[in-house]
């Protein structure tokens, strides 16, 4: 592996690692799996996004933003679209959701998962068929779960006995049979970061299929005759490479399936196997391509199907990370190179941890590259960090920037479309970044900067 391959790298490196960590590389090579597919060097080696300059992005609309690839975002839906032409595909809108982004994915033909009142109101604002969002969350609210039904959304997620009974009282009030499926945790160790590793005994999804409450819960709305029933629910994490967790998950889901069958008689029609698709943030990520996945996981349900005798289930997907992470770059001015005695450079953004909070949350790795120009420089590992007062506000870890990188370059940092603007903070009162989506050499604004204003607004004190 080359040198620049390396990307944003593990540990506390310096200039202390391995003799090819310090060997010169061209700090201007893109690595096309890193960046959205209309990115580019341009005109005096800026990057270039869909035919416009990233300069003259910066200079219209200020930095830090976030760019989306439009094309990149729409190819992707349809990707996972087509590889799953017998299946349902739920975008899932924790990623990242705004009303323009509820507009592509519907217009791609993709359903969309919603864990909140307030990304429910985005998508019924944006005019998604309520019809075609699901619902999910540990502790939906009563007013959550009353403008669901009320709504008429597709499908709801059920995920404590409180729930069901919420919903259960909801139902009989309104007259309405619900659809629901039973979200099961099937004790797989995803191979993920502890916090966003979900489907293990320990934490607060779902309900246990070792304990016996998966089967309880769908005992209880079975006998109830109130909900509707449609199937059950696994998702194992997020930032997933390895199709066996997905075996496992399949393998105890169907059994619980089939355990269903023979107490109640009833065949359960469908079956969610979650997202959490892994994608590339550095060279060493290795994610399959969606037909990939679904020549997997399709092989997967039909053997496990075999196994026990079931007829095969209307299958459901909800990949999010896949569809946008790739999909947008985040851009910052550079404000300060610091060199701290010779172990490391600092090199300052004019974001953080307030528009990418993943790096500190779960140790994440990012690349970057200096964006508005190339250097015949040589390179230095480098670490880019915020502008926000915690040693922790790391955005790349460690990555080969040219030597010559100053206050007033721009840096653009690849894979941030998902869970960066989503999880975005006002930490020390900095407002979040807009969103831009480039399509065709146009670019248009779709989520705006937050002004001092805004932060302003809603102190009332």
């Amino acid at each position: 592996m080359r040198a620049h391959e390396a990307g944003a790298l593990h540990g506390d490196i310096g200039n202390r690692g391995p003799a090819w960590l310090r060997t010169p590389v061209d700090v201007n090579d893109l690595v096309p799996q890193l960046w959205p597919r209309n990115v580019a060097r341009g005109a005096g080696g800026a990057l270039a996004v869909a035919g416009l300059d990233v300069r003259d992005l910066a200079a219209e609309f200020g930095t830090p933003v976030y760019v989306l690839d439009e094309d990149d975002l729409r190819a992707r839906a349809r990707e996972f679209r087509d590889a799953f032409p017998d299946a349902d595909v739920y975008y899932a809108g924790k990623a990242f959701l705004c009303r323009a982004v509820v507009r592509m994915i519907a217009e791609e033909g993709l359903f969309l998962d919603v864990c909140s009142g307030g990304e429910l109101a985005t998508a019924l604002s944006a005019g998604m068929e309520a019809a075609r969002i699901g619902f999910h969350g540990n502790n939906k609210s009563v007013a959550e779960l009353t403008r669901a039904v009320d709504a008429g959304v597709g499908r709801i997620i059920v995920d404590s006995f409180a729930e069901i009974d919420r919903l259960t009282a909801l139902a009989r009030e309104r007259g309405v049979r619900p659809k629901v499926l039973v979200r099961v945790t099937v004790g797989v160790e995803a191979h993920t970061h502890e916090f966003i590793a979900t489907a293990h005994e320990d934490q607060k999804f779902g309900f246990s299929l070792a304990g016996g409450a998966a089967a309880a819960a769908a005992f209880k709305i079975l006998d109830e005759d109130v909900l509707e029933l449609r199937g059950l629910h696994s998702h194992i994490g997020s930032q997933i490479f390895d199709a066996s967790g997905f075996e496992v998950s399949a393998r105890r889901v169907l059994a619980l399936q089939a355990q269903i069958r023979d107490a109640r008689g009833v065949e359960l029609p469908e079956l969610d196997l979650g997202g959490g698709f892994g994608i590339a943030y550095t060279t060493q990520d290795d994610p399959a391509a969606p037909h990939e996945l679904a020549k997997r996981l399709r092989k997967i349900v039909d053997g496990e199907c075999a196994a026990e005798n079931l007829a095969v289930p209307h299958l459901s997907i909800e990949p999010g990370r896949a569809i946008v992470g790739p999909a947008v770059f985040t851009l910052y001015e550079v404000g300060t190179v610091k060199d701290v005695d010779g172990i490391r450079t600092y090199v300052s953004v004019d974001g953080g941890m307030s528009d990418n909070i993943r790096t500190a949350l779960y140790d994440a790795s990012y690349s970057a590259t200096v964006a508005n120009r190339v250097s015949g420089a040589e390179p230095m590992l480098a670490r880019v960090v915020g502008k926000h007062c915690e040693s922790g506000d790391i955005v790349v870890k460690d990555e080969f920037l040219p030597a010559d990188v100053q206050p007033g370059d721009l840096v653009a940092v690849p894979g941030t479309g998902a869970y960066c603007r989503s999880m975005a903070s006002n930490y020390n009162h900095v407002p979040r970044p807009p969103v831009v989506a480039v399509r065709d050499g146009r670019a248009r604004l779709i989520v705006r900067r937050e002004t001092e204003d805004d932060l302003l607004a809603l102190d009332v004190g």
